[in-house]
């Protein structure tokens, strides 16, 4: 599975990122899983995972939001492919999701995360 693409997922609650880590292995990608948007940003800066995708829920708990890590990886990588997850927040998606994101509505069915990870890196969104 070493040629899979690598999805940088955030979520802060376990159960949630043991069901995302499965859905994107079962669609054909491979997750590098942190838990706060510090830890997220940190691996994405030091590179080493290789991750091509963020897949970010949006309340993360204390420290820096869903919206601000995105904000933030596009500020080092533009274009840099970004996929939200959310129960409660999609209403402000238009006004705070970065362009060219995804947004996926909790709760989903696995096949429907690995779809909108394929369609950002079908659009021609260009990886980091």
């Amino acid at each position: 599975m070493s040629d899979a693409v690598r999805v940088l997922v955030v979520e802060d609650e376990a159960l949630i990122a043991s069901f995302v880590e499965d859905a994107l292995s079962d669609g054909g990608f491979e997750a590098c899983s942190v838990h706060s948007g510090e830890a997220a940003l940190s691996t994405f800066c030091d590179g080493r995972e290789g991750c091509r995708v963020l897949l970010t829920d949006i309340n993360l708990g204390g420290g820096i939001s869903g919206w601000e890590l995105a904000q933030q990886i596009r500020e080092i990588s533009p274009g840099f492919p970004v996929v939200y997850m959310t129960s409660a927040s999609a209403p402000e998606w238009k006004s705070r999701g970065v362009d060219g994101s995804v947004l996926i509505q909790k709760p989903f069915a696995p096949a429907q995360l690995a779809a909108a990870v394929s369609q950002l890196l079908d659009t021609g969104a260009s990886p980091a």
